[in-house]
């Protein structure tokens, strides 16, 4: 039998370099096989998921923005979602006031009137070191791209109560970012869903522990 493929999208302004650091091995371990296209876009991500085989339901999910993009699309596509895997959910519904999208759009506001080394002057460490690779990556798409992500929509509690497919989440207890309180909510609102946990600390390969998560809701 042929391994099980998972497509699993970027979150803002992050690849598909960060996706596979922090997803190939525990997929491995599983006996699954990582799809993590080269998308820019929010309309990029929501067609990697759209070209996906149709010939049997599919395992998708993401990091923040790529895991909104890809429960919206199983919400969307019931017959064709098989399970999630989802890391650090950022907000339920529409963005408002979330961290997150306050973030894009204040580093969009930096970029554009100060460039992104000045947009990145505050981060250290494997963070510094990923954003610059993406970032640059983005290009002239990189402004627009934050922009859209903060006004973009996540999926409703109603909506993620109808996602009855085995779902692993992961969600860090002191991100503010990605607030642990929007990553139980989505665990409780999914009928078949296992939420872990991680810390900053453990950041980034502990996001990998949703596959596990996904495993145990099987």
């Amino acid at each position: 039998m042929p391994a099980e493929t998972v497509l699993l999208l970027p979150g803002t302004a992050s690849d598909e370099v960060f996706v596979r650091s922090v997803f190939t091995e525990p997929l491995s371990q599983v006996g699954a096989v990582l799809s993590a296209p080269r998308v820019r876009t929010l309309g990029e991500r929501l067609t990697a998921l759209e070209n996906a085989p149709a010939s049997h339901p599919i395992v998708v999910g993401g990091v923040s923005l790529g895991a909104h993009v890809a429960a919206r699309w199983a919400v969307a596509n019931p017959d064709r979602c098989a399970g999630l895997v989802l890391a650090l959910p950022a907000w339920t519904g529409a963005p408002d006031e979330a961290p997150a999208a306050l973030a894009a759009k204040v580093s969009a506001q930096i970029v554009r009137t100060q460039g992104v080394t000045t947009a990145l002057a505050g981060t250290t460490g494997w963070l510094r070191d990923e954003l610059t690779r993406a970032w640059h990556g983005y290009g002239d798409q990189l402004v627009p791209h934050l922009e859209e992500a903060a006004e973009s929509l996540a999926p409703t509690l109603e909506e993620l109560k109808s996602l009855d497919v085995p779902t692993g989440i992961v969600g860090c207890t002191d991100d503010p970012v990605h607030p642990i309180a929007v990553a139980r909510a989505w665990a409780e609102a999914i009928p078949r869903a296992v939420l872990v946990t991680t810390t900053l600390d453990a950041y980034p390969h502990a996001l990998g522990r949703a596959v596990q998560a996904w495993q145990q809701a099987r």
